[in-house]
């Protein structure tokens, strides 16, 4: 009895000192690695630091101004709040909406005729206006018609589209004008929403150039309302960063290092092509990665966890924004 108890201690022994080997060493115990991922010498395992969850894709919110109410992309502000024009501005002003219109005019005032005296307003260089189309009007207008305008401005082409929308009121005219414009280099950012956006607009006063009774509309239950508000929210998911990315780039890179630093965290990227950086704590100057998302870390430049592995393992290079 006594011998097998002799025999039992001195196996208790032998895994206790095999433990002890193993963290000195840098090596974990062989029952607790995965025998296809045995972690070289010098080399140990590394969890990502959690970052921070992304911020919620832009979206339109409902603005109340002194004649109108209107639907605001993010970042843009109102430029003319008046009782006949109202225009939305985005951040870097290279790119707007505008709404404006009068009451009385004469029936079968030519819409054409009435968009190209509004643009003028703006004092365009050669501005050319399309052909016009049959579009969709806005709440409270019997018809619409489209129109594609380019020009210039100090120079810099700019283009958009361009709606008139009219109704008719007995030996007279309701005509307003809604158009999106941006500088021509950056339109295709804007083609699929801005549009929509200009066109959600609704009369709240009287004076607004006699239009509160046909424009008057709950624009937070408007199905044209939802569908720009969805539009925004594709694009915004696809190309607000990049936009935001491209006119902030020096102000990024700065936030970037500050992020890091604070966290002390390095941001590497995943070889495996992911695409999405990943944060590793400072502990190491070496990191590896399989394409399982497991990562190793080393101060030893020989290191290598391909050595013996049946895994493929790719070291990681730093991320710079």
């Amino acid at each position: 009895m006594n011998a097998r108890r002799a025999g039992e201690s001195a196996a208790v022994i032998r895994v206790i000192l095999w433990a002890v080997l193993c963290s000195l060493t840098g090596a974990a115990p062989i029952a607790a690695q995965n025998p296809q991922k045995q972690i070289p010498r010098n080399m140990f395992s590394v969890k990502p630091v959690a970052s921070y969850p992304a911020p919620p894709a832009p979206s339109l919110r409902l603005g109340n101004g002194r004649f109108f109410s209107y639907a605001l992309p993010q970042g843009w502000r109102v430029g003319e709040d008046g009782q006949f024009a109202l225009t939305l501005v985005a951040p870097d002003n290279k790119a707007m909406t505008v709404m404006v219109g009068n009451a009385g005019m004469p029936v079968n005032y030519p819409p054409g005729r009435f968009v190209y005296e509004k643009l003028s307003a703006l004092r365009p260089e050669n501005l050319q206006i399309g052909q016009p189309r049959q579009a969709t009007p806005i709440a409270g207008f019997a018809q619409a018609f489209q129109f594609d305008v380019t020009y210039t401005t100090s120079g810099v082409a700019s283009r958009g589209t361009v709606k008139c929308h009219i109704a008719p009121a007995y030996d007279t005219a309701v005509m307003a004008m809604t158009a999106a414009l941006s500088e021509a280099s950056q339109w295709p950012e804007y083609a699929s929403w801005l549009p929509l956006v200009a066109d959600q607009i609704s009369a709240t006063d009287g004076a607004a150039f006699g239009m509160r009774g046909i424009m008057n509309q709950n624009l937070q239950n408007s199905t044209a309302y939802a569908e720009a508000a969805r539009q925004y929210r594709e694009w915004s998911q696809k190309n607000w960063q990049q936009v935001t990315d491209d006119r902030n780039a020096s102000e990024d890179r700065k936030n970037f290092y500050v992020r890091e630093g604070l966290g002390a965290v390095q941001t590497y990227v995943n070889p495996f092509g992911t695409g999405t950086p990943v944060e590793l704590p400072t502990t190491f100057k070496l990191y590896w990665i399989d394409n399982q998302g497991d990562v190793l870390g080393t101060n030893d430049p020989s290191a290598n966890p391909n050595t013996g592995s049946t895994t493929e393992w790719k070291q990681m290079a730093r991320h710079r924004p």
